[in-house]
């Protein structure tokens, strides 16, 4: 499998993508996306873009990342939402690309039209995968370590499982100083996180920080950006692992 996962589209304050595009723009050549290949975008998390709801927002998702891929030069980008064949459309994908958004509402969307297995299995025979936030999520067993709200109700919390091990992608650090300045009384995101492997004892969470993404090349895998990755486990302390570090035993 050849995957990109991206942490976060936006850092504060950039243009859209502008941080990941050199790594987007990497990972296309060394996986031999052309120009003129068949780009396959999933747009179903973005429920609320430029100020258009759903379903017209699908429309707006498009342009903008379409925007992003023409300025890199790729020509050949379409939408899942515009095909009537969909499961046809990822069949012929040469690259799957997966937005970020609501998870709930992108897991929902793949189950309602029956894509979760059609994409696994284009993505495992090797067909690049290049997700952000939820499309990084979905990468995993289920959605259960979104940050989102559950606005819609999946038929499952079942996701691509294409790894083996649960991402929380935009992982912040406690702050309990800011917490203490404006008074704020409820979890933090490793609290949150706890919870889920209080009831889910034998997984592992990456806490994975903005400007930051997991690179899978079949067997092996490793953290490019600035920041280092937290794992999480039952029980244990995290461990923090370094940028460039090799971190191929997490797909064991």
């Amino acid at each position: 499998m050849n995957l990109l996962l991206i942490s976060n589209s936006t850092n504060f304050g950039e243009p859209y993508l502008a941080w990941a595009l050199n790594q987007i723009e990497y990972f296309s050549e060394k996986n031999n996306i052309k120009p003129t290949s068949n780009i396959v975008f999933i747009p179903f998390a973005g429920v609320n873009i430029a100020n258009n709801a759903y379903p017209k927002s699908y429309d707006m998702y498009e342009l903008r990342v379409k925007g992003v891929f023409e300025k890199l030069g790729f020509t050949n980008f379409h939408s899942i939402h515009k095909f009537d064949n969909k499961i046809d459309a990822i069949n012929k994908a040469e690259c799957i690309i997966v937005g970020g958004g609501n998870t709930f509402h992108l897991v929902a969307e793949l189950h309602t039209y029956k894509l979760i297995e059609p994409i696994r299995n284009k993505v495992k025979q090797g067909t690049p995968y290049i997700g952000w936030s939820a499309g990084s999520n979905i990468a995993c067993p289920t959605l259960c370590t979104t940050n989102d709200m559950p606005i819609v109700q999946p038929e499952s919390f079942h996701a691509l499982g294409l790894i083996p091990f649960q991402i929380n992608p935009h992982y912040l650090d406690p702050h309990p100083e800011i917490d203490k300045m404006i008074k704020h009384g409820g979890e933090t995101r490793q609290d949150r996180l706890n919870e889920y492997l209080a009831v889910n004892q034998t997984m592992k969470v990456v806490g994975l920080r903005e400007a930051t993404s997991l690179w899978v090349e079949g067997d092996k895998m490793s953290l490019k950006g600035g920041k280092k990755l937290v794992i999480f486990e039952y029980n244990k302390e995290a461990i923090e692992i370094e940028p460039g570090e090799d971190i191929s035993f997490l797909l064991k």
